[in-house]
């Protein structure tokens, strides 16, 4: 573990919580903090920032109390158990344990909720919040990118959902089940083939689990 001084890290708390960066004031409770791994650990990776309130004051920790939680969180209650790294900065007398969070290779992460059931959880923002059963889905697949040069074959039915996308942005798979007159099932392997080939991705709005276009 590093102890670096102060100038970097309040930069980085300038920014706020955001997708990649999350605030904590203590740690209490690993199943809790094992959510944000999660969390983190299905999107792209992140941070956390212990030592710090939501409005970006700084209150200090006790590193050897946070650390031992933190990798209680990652050990324990983290399915898969996830690696997680420690540096220590001081600043203005007092200390900030950042701590990074790699994006896993095997997803998805489930942490347990608060009546012990283990779920998955993905970083949406600056919060942390239940992955979809679909994206659940979608993170179990292991995809390979598509050459440029192949020609991708759509069904009706597919094609149905790009329209749809192409003119509206967005729509829920309930929705996308009666756009195109099918099943939950059928419309839920329909999302995740499109989600596997790099052509739809699911995305999170005002709670709502959303399939859009990939970027």
């Amino acid at each position: 573990m590093e102890i670096k001084r102060k100038g970097y890290i309040e930069s980085l708390i300038e920014q706020g919580e955001h997708e990649h960066q999350d605030f904590k004031y203590q740690i209490t409770d690993a199943r809790k903090i094992a959510r944000s791994i999660s969390a983190f650990a299905n999107n792209s990776g992140g941070h956390l920032l212990i030592g710090v309130k939501d409005n970006g004051n700084i209150v200090g920790v006790s590193s050897d109390e946070e650390i031992y939680m933190i990798e209680q969180a990652a050990q324990m209650y983290c399915q898969p158990e996830q690696q997680v790294h420690f540096k220590l900065f001081r600043v203005s007398g007092k200390n900030v344990l950042k701590v990074d969070i790699n994006e896993a290779d095997d997803k998805p992460v489930k942490a347990p909720d608060d009546n012990g059931l283990w779920r998955t959880y993905f970083r949406v923002a600056d919060e942390n919040v239940l992955a979809s059963g679909t994206h659940v889905k979608v993170m179990q697949r292991k995809s390979e990118p598509i050459p440029d040069d192949v020609v991708i074959n759509l069904t009706e039915k597919e094609e149905t959902l790009i329209d749809y996308l192409n003119s509206h942005g967005g729509i829920t798979l309930s929705g996308y089940e009666r756009l195109a007159h099918i099943s939950f099932i059928k419309a839920q392997r329909t999302v995740v083939k499109l989600c596997e080939m790099g052509i739809v991705e699911i995305q999170y709005h005002n709670g709502q689990s959303l399939i859009t276009l990939s970027e």
